[in-house]
């Protein structure tokens, strides 16, 4: 019998969570792709107050929704709180997942022992410099088992629960997300890629966008409050 308070898992099963703000074209796509690589376990959609029809997109494609405040982390939780998956899957609305990646998944999901880890990305854009960013971006990740949201972070929920959740703060939650479960075990890698999209280095220029980020996450390195680097790069 459960704990009272805690809900009921379903051990051979995974749950997709998708926190989405105004991403309804995005996230048709995803939700499109979803059924092309055959996933036929839950998805939940947490909005955080869309102004266009991300709501109607994600209920038309079968969807669970939970209406909560905005900020990933904050979504992120509200999702995972009515989740009944034994794993869970986060990704972002502006993610691709190709049959290929879709089926390595189950596979990790299938193993009995709790893990975590990662996708590697390729980002939809033909520019060279692209192929360059997501480059580093599946290196870095490597090396250092720090895995941003863009990766498609997966994790078996009992794992999850172990550390608290995704932390609850207004930017890095993923870098911090990464950072506790790291202390647990390394990531998986998983090299089939995982399309996502390359509208923020296209809007804002890719080398400064690149040297934003890395500077983001120096600063929260050694100490800089999320709620600062928030501030920073809103304005930014």
């Amino acid at each position: 019998m459960p704990c009272p308070g805690v809900r009921p898992r379903c051990m051979s099963s995974y749950t997709i969570v998708i926190p989405v703000l105004n991403d309804a074209q995005a996230l048709a796509r995803l939700l499109r792709s979803r059924r092309a690589a055959r996933h036929d376990e839950a998805s939940v959609v947490a909005d955080g107050g869309s102004l266009d029809d991300s709501v109607t997109v994600a209920k038309t494609a079968g969807c669970q929704v939970i209406e909560c405040g905005p900020g990933r982390a904050t979504q992120l939780r509200a999702a995972i709180e009515v989740a009944t998956g034994s794993w869970i899957w986060m990704l972002h609305a502006d993610t691709v997942v190709s049959l290929a990646a879709a089926d390595e998944f189950r596979r990790v999901a299938r193993a009995s022992d709790p893990c975590w880890g990662r996708f590697d990305v390729c980002l939809d854009a033909a520019a060279p410099v692209y192929r360059v960013i997501e480059s580093l971006m599946n290196v870095r990740s490597a090396l250092t088992g720090i895995c941003t949201g863009d990766q498609g972070i997966f994790v078996h929920a009992t794992l999850l629960a172990a550390i608290g959740g995704v932390p609850e703060q207004p930017l890095m939650e993923d870098i911090e997300l990464s950072r506790r479960l790291k202390r647990r075990a390394r990531p998986r890698r998983i090299r089939i890629r995982l399309v996502t999209s390359a509208r923020r280095w296209q809007v804002h220029g890719a080398i400064r966008t690149v040297l934003l980020m890395w500077s983001l996450r120096l600063a929260y390195f050694v100490g800089v409050s999320p709620a600062r680097l928030h501030r920073i790069y809103y304005r930014g």
